[in-house]
């Protein structure tokens, strides 16, 4: 199976720049592995959404949408976990 291909929206590029550098190299490890696999054990579906998941990475959440038919992920957002939500 190819690798899926993984882009940010800009808002959610906005916000990973802004995070530091420890907690950058983290996430970014956690979204390559969404290239292989994306839907690892640890994702959630986000209730009330079609094609919402998240994965947890420490007290942060990357909040992605998957396209299977393309083999394409979008990253929505990563913050913390008290702000991602609202």
């Amino acid at each position: 199976m190819a690798p899926y291909e993984v882009q940010f929206k800009a808002s959610a590029a906005k916000e990973f720049r802004k995070l530091t550098l420890e907690v950058k190299g983290r996430i970014q490890k956690a979204i390559d592995g969404l290239r292989t696999d994306p839907r690892p054990a640890a994702m959630k579906k986000l209730a009330g959404e079609t094609n919402l998941y998240r994965i947890r990475v420490g007290d942060y959440r990357v909040v992605y949408e998957i396209d299977d038919s393309n083999q394409f992920i979008v990253v929505t957002r990563v913050r913390h976990r008290r702000d991602v939500y609202q």
